[in-house]
């Protein structure tokens, strides 16, 4: 897997209204099927890291109406999109990596474990991933040179970082939006098991009262006990 940074023309993106017109731009240097990918949940003290995928090819029209990073959607409108985005798309995957994998191998190597779970979904090859982000952790530094020669897992597609790809890039904003409201929905399903902790509207993250009940009760199986957790026994680690 090879990794480029791709470089937006001027002010590209500034309106908050993603296009297809990186895609299009790529599909001209002879990629045709491209898969924008993002990731959620990465700065999240507890739960799974997500990442959702969204392949496109040179026949897909226009994103729905209303396509956008995820941070700048309500919650109901993430929801009413991802019907929409499903039809539109050549195919659609959407990973985890949950806080067991997160502690055990540390945050980039998670991210990439998602990622290629959200690949391996899709039903279709996919010649290029178009990354949000200026760093590549979906490329495994591991299957570089000889020992790459006996890694035995399918050859994974190059990758195109871009920053702010998910403001720019309707596949990106299309893959947030995805991941989003799976990652939300199972943050949900397990705040039914640990409410006190809030989950059901921090999602995971440190807001005050998960801060809170983390000094209270300290950290459950769910949270990433290798990360700072404020309060807790564990306050003396540190993130990977």
């Amino acid at each position: 897997m090879t990794s480029t940074t791709a470089r937006p023309r001027r002010g590209a993106g500034t309106s908050g209204r993603p296009s297809l017109r990186v895609e299009r731009s790529l599909h001209r240097e002879g990629y045709a099927v491209l898969a924008g990918m993002d990731e959620v949940g990465r700065g999240a003290l507890a739960g799974p890291v997500t990442v959702g995928v969204v392949a496109v090819d040179p026949l897909c029209r226009s994103a729905p109406p209303g396509v956008r990073d995820s941070k700048l959607l309500t919650p109901a409108a993430r929801e009413r999109l991802v019907p929409a985005i499903r039809r539109w798309c050549v195919a659609w995957g959407v990973g985890h990596a949950t806080a067991q994998e997160i502690d055990a191998v540390g945050i980039m190597s998670a991210l990439r474990l998602a990622g290629e779970r959200a690949l391996a979904q899709l039903l279709t090859g996919v010649d290029l991933v178009l990354l949000d982000g200026s760093h590549d952790w979906l490329t495994d530094p591991g299957r570089d040179g000889l020992l790459g020669l006996l890694d035995d897992r399918p050859a994974p597609p190059p990758v195109r970082t871009m920053v702010k790809a998910d403001l720019r890039c309707s596949s990106v904003a299309a893959a947030s939006v995805l991941a989003k409201v799976e990652r939300d929905a199972m943050m949900v399903q397990m705040a039914e098991e640990h409410p006190a902790y809030g989950w059901d509207h921090n999602k995971g993250y440190a807001a005050r009262d998960h801060q809170e009940a983390l000094r209270l009760l300290g950290p459950c199986a769910q949270h990433r006990r290798t990360w700072r957790l404020a309060g807790s026994d564990l306050d003396e680690g540190s993130a990977r």
